[in-house]
């Protein structure tokens, strides 16, 4: 049994991204990267994986699948048993009442290729480091406003050794020299961990940012066009009624 204090809270940031970061190519349908992150408490994690693990167990009679929002979406590997539509309809209910009921917020930013190049020319980052050191900065904002927040574990999806390299010297990079906006003694008080993980290890956390970091990039990049994936989650985006959930730069 996991004991933890209310006023001294672990919590985690599971971060996926969604849409190419490379600058020498720009789909013009999906002209954007973006990093999402969920940021849940520990307490609330363990929750919302026995939900997820129960849900798992329902449809697949085991806790092994991984919910994968692309494969989901194109009825793939064994989500093949949803071209069985009475199976489909029970699916999407219980996983849309996961994700409604969970106790976490939605932080997402991203960069929009082609104004970015445009304004910054050949000087343009690139824009999953971007992307990383706007994502901090709200991470700690959102914290901010925790009262119970004493630490935060960041786990990320696992990509390669070449592209965790250059992340994870960009993170290096932020929480020895901060923002524009936080100190990097603000960050390193409050960032514990930054830790990488293979999504096939099964870590609930970064299969549900999966699953938000679509729609959230579909909101971010076309506000008023319906998007009923992104309805299902909206209140779960930090500051949404003040605009300040999804951050699309520049």
């Amino acid at each position: 049994m996991v004991t933890v204090k209310p006023s001294n809270m672990k919590y985690y940031l599971f971060l996926d991204e969604t849409g190419d970061h490379g600058l020498s190519f720009i789909d013009e349908n999906f002209p954007i990267f973006m990093l999402v992150g969920i940021l849940i408490s520990e307490k609330d994690y363990i929750d919302l994986s026995d939900k997820a693990n129960s849900f798992k167990e329902k449809f697949f009679d085991t806790t092994e699948v991984i919910l994968h929002s692309r494969d989901i979406r194109k009825i793939q590997g064994p989500f093949q048993i949803l071209f069985d539509l009475d199976l489909k309809k029970d699916f999407y209910e219980d996983l849309n009442q996961i994700l409604q009921d969970g106790e976490y917020k939605i932080l997402g930013v991203g960069v929009d290729k082609q104004r970015h190049i445009e304004r910054y020319g050949k000087t343009a980052d690139n824009p999953y480091s971007l992307s990383l050191s706007f994502l901090i900065e709200r991470l700690v904002f959102a914290c901010d406003s925790l009262k119970d927040c004493s630490e935060v574990e960041i786990v990320i999806e696992k990509r390669g050794n070449k592209e965790d390299a250059q992340l994870l010297s960009q993170y290096n990079k932020i929480i020895d020299k901060g923002t524009g906006y936080v100190t990097p003694e603000r960050i390193n008080r409050l960032i514990s961990d930054f830790d990488f993980d293979h999504k096939r290890n099964n870590e609930i956390g970064l299969q549900i940012a999966d699953l938000c970091a679509y729609p959230v990039a579909r909101h971010a990049l076309n506000p008023e066009v319906p998007n009923p994936a992104f309805d299902i989650i909206k209140d779960k985006v930090r500051d949404m009624c003040n605009g300040g959930g999804v951050k699309l730069f520049p």
